[in-house]
């Protein structure tokens, strides 16, 4: 399994109310753990971030850590999500809805665990992206869509490296199964 010490201290951040992520799935506003049936997360999450700088860009990515059984994650943790290029708009609320203005590095996929599997946790962490940032040296070729295999085994302390990405400033997340 790959090194994942990010995942922990995501997981940590999401514990502190002041920076937990505003995620909505479907119909529900997702409180940290809430269980959420995986036919009603199949689209993308709408996200609110209060303490965003509206100068600054913002980067979610999504993570399945329990792939593919809860006890044996052999294949785990699954890249669900990395969407670039998100600014905070404010709304008739006055909350800070995170609205993307670049494509995606990794299309979002809903939850898929198999069968006689217990509940997986769906992980949303935020970064402030870096100036710079180009998404598409990230991406699959001309817009496509990210494989499988590609997804499996996702160490995210490794791509944070890579993509030259700060610490987690936010995090949620729900389970599912």
């Amino acid at each position: 399994m790959p090194s994942n010490e990010s995942v922990k201290t995501g997981l940590a951040v999401a514990e502190d109310k002041s920076k937990v992520l505003g995620l909505t799935v479907g119909k529900h506003t997702v409180e940290p753990g809430l269980y959420i049936p995986r036919a009603e997360a199949q689209s993308a999450p709408g996200l609110v971030f209060e303490g965003a700088d509206p100068a600054a860009t913002y980067l979610v990515m999504g993570i399945d850590i329990d792939a593919p059984f809860v006890t044996l994650p052999v294949l785990g943790p699954i890249l669900h999500w990395v969407q670039p290029g998100l600014k905070p708009e404010l709304n008739k609320d006055g909350k800070s809805v995170l609205t993307a203005r670049e494509p995606f590095v990794c299309n979002y996929i809903g939850p898929a665990p198999p069968p006689g599997s217990g509940p997986h946790r769906y992980c949303f962490f935020l970064y402030e992206q870096p100036a710079g940032f180009d998404g598409k040296a990230h991406a699959p070729p001309d817009g496509e869509k990210m494989g499988n295999w590609s997804r499996m085994r996702f160490s995210l302390d490794d791509w944070e490296k890579q993509a030259g990405l700060g610490k987690i400033i936010a995090a949620n997340y729900y389970t599912s199964n």
